[in-house]
């Protein structure tokens, strides 16, 4: 059966001067990502996040925002909905949702364009693609700035990556799509310990071949989603995403995530971070793209493709 493993991603973060987001009870949490079709499977915490993971990737929730990262068929907008009409729009100082472009877009239940007429019936934002249509391509719905100075100079600051790899090959590959893999497995492959060292992590297998991980140390956090290939073709799928500055981080971690999948393609979003291709394989920058939002925020977009040319099979449907 196919699984859709690209995410839909919504981060809001709230006004100042609110009550912290973590004296919610577990019910509130439950609440919400059941309306994106999702439940909690674990929990995490230290002194300044709560991580859920989830049967639909990650929820990570701090005193002042939430993360919500959800794949399949899921619906997240509705549970951006839910969580505006619970705090109130007037609490609401900046919200992003997005979306990527799908394999099987014709299985998902709504499309970005239902989702963002959605949200504009609860609070403005203006709505934009990055990529090109034909081929890897994303949607973002960034709030407009409504609210004071010093809380658009302190989410103009704020870093995030996201990195998406598209058909990944090699030892690794082959061993996540064996049924036996095992969290441990998996996790000793990815050299976690060594790479994000003083690191809390929840992690989990899916049946019969899948991964989540969610990743904790202090403020910061890293996510990580393995859809192995499933049935004919290659629809195999993986994203990493870290709020850690990059620029300063004594490991290339971009650079050895694409080593140790070695996926065919992959797409770099970032948001008010460096683009930093030191250790790279041999690549094609395919695009590229970059906006600033009203917010002050600098969103990039790259598409990178190794130059190998692929041999094909042909699928029989």
């Amino acid at each position: 059966m196919f699984f859709e493993g690209a995410e839909k991603k919504l981060e809001i973060r709230l006004t100042p001067n609110m009550v912290s987001l973590r004296q919610q009870e577990c019910g509130f949490w439950s609440t919400l990502v059941a309306c994106a079709n999702a439940e909690i499977l674990s929990t995490i915490r230290n002194p300044a996040c709560d991580a859920y993971l989830l049967s639909e990737s990650s929820l990570f929730v701090w005193d002042d925002k939430i993360l919500l990262l959800t794949c399949g068929n899921s619906t997240l907008v509705d549970a951006a909905c839910h969580f505006i009409n619970a705090v109130g729009v007037e609490h609401i100082a900046a919200l992003c949702y997005q979306r990527k472009n799908e394999y099987q877009a014709q299985l998902q239940s709504t499309s970005f364009v239902d989702d963002i007429a959605k949200l504009r019936t609860l609070i403005p934002g203006k709505a934009f693609r990055v990529g090109h249509l034909d081929s890897h391509h994303h949607y973002l719905f960034c709030t407009d700035n409504l609210f004071c100075i010093d809380n658009q100079a302190m989410l103009s600051t704020e870093t995030c990556l996201e990195l998406m790899m598209y058909h990944i090959r090699g030892e690794l590959a082959d061993y996540l799509k064996q049924p036996s893999q095992t969290e441990l497995g998996i996790y000793q492959r990815l050299g976690l310990q060594q790479l994000f060292p003083n690191f809390q992590f929840d992690m989990h297998c899916f049946q019969p071949t899948g991964f989540s991980l969610n990743g904790i140390r202090g403020a910061d956090y890293i996510s990580l989603h393995i859809t192995p290939s499933t049935g004919q073709g290659d629809s195999s799928y993986v994203s990493f995403e870290t709020n850690l500055d990059l620029a300063v981080y004594p490991y290339p971690l971009v650079a050895q995530m694409i080593k140790l999948f070695m996926p065919s393609s992959w797409d770099l979003i970032r948001f008010n971070q460096p683009l930093i291709t030191d250790c790279f394989p041999e690549y094609l920058c395919l695009a590229h793209g970059s906006i600033v939002t009203e917010q002050g925020c600098q969103i990039d977009f790259n598409h990178y493709q190794q130059p190998q040319t692929e041999e094909l099979q042909p699928v029989f449907l």
